[in-house]
């Protein structure tokens, strides 16, 4: 059997280099769980304990309107993190809910523990903020292109940079990530 924090040592080392203590260090400050499809990780209004790194699985990460309608921020799937950014660190309440669209096994991460790390390994606070930083380049992406991009363009930039991705999400999901309805998505992609 694959030892999961081998991802995530293999995750990090693309960013940082770690020595085997180092390692031995971050590994501990994580408490891995497993959530079965449907299973909601936290949602709007409770506290957000943790950033995630997915294992396996598949999240969405969305909001929901007074009319309760779903609108989907991103998907996270392996190798990728996430969380409620705002919520985690100041320690408030969540904006957003975080679903598993798949069984999903994570790696969780509470802050004291994130603080414990980045303050003992001023390698791991580089690989944080570099995360960080690469996470709102893509934030500001997704903004740019709803602001100058049609329906087709969005998809075809998703697909460019997330083929994987794209073939595990429902139409109906996908629909609502790129802002269109299931029917404008199959009309424009059939």
């Amino acid at each position: 059997m694959v030892d999961k924090y081998n991802l995530l040592k293999k995750h990090i080392e693309k960013v940082v280099t770690l020595t085997g203590d180092e390692f031995a260090f971050v590994k501990e400050c994580f408490v891995q769980k497993k959530y079965k499809k449907s299973e909601t990780i936290f949602k709007e209004g409770e506290d957000v304990t943790y950033i995630y790194f997915v294992l396996s699985g598949l999240l969405k990460f969305y909001y929901s309107d007074e009319n309760v309608k779903e609108h989907i921020v991103s998907f996270a799937m392996e190798d990728w993190w996430e969380t409620d950014v705002s919520a985690f660190y100041t320690r408030g309440k969540a904006s957003f809910t975080l679903e598993c669209l798949e069984d999903t096994e994570l790696l969780c991460l509470s802050l004291d523990k994130f603080e414990k790390l980045c303050n003992h390994l001023p390698s791991m606070e580089r690989f944080f903020l570099r995360k960080s930083i690469a996470g709102h380049i893509g934030s500001q992406q997704r903004i740019l292109s709803f602001l100058t991009s049609g329906a087709k363009e969005r998809y075809e930039q998703l697909i460019k940079r997330n083929p994987a991705l794209v073939q595990r999400i429902p139409k109906l999901l996908l629909a609502s990530y790129l802002g269109v309805s299931r029917e404008t998505l199959s009309r424009l992609f059939s």
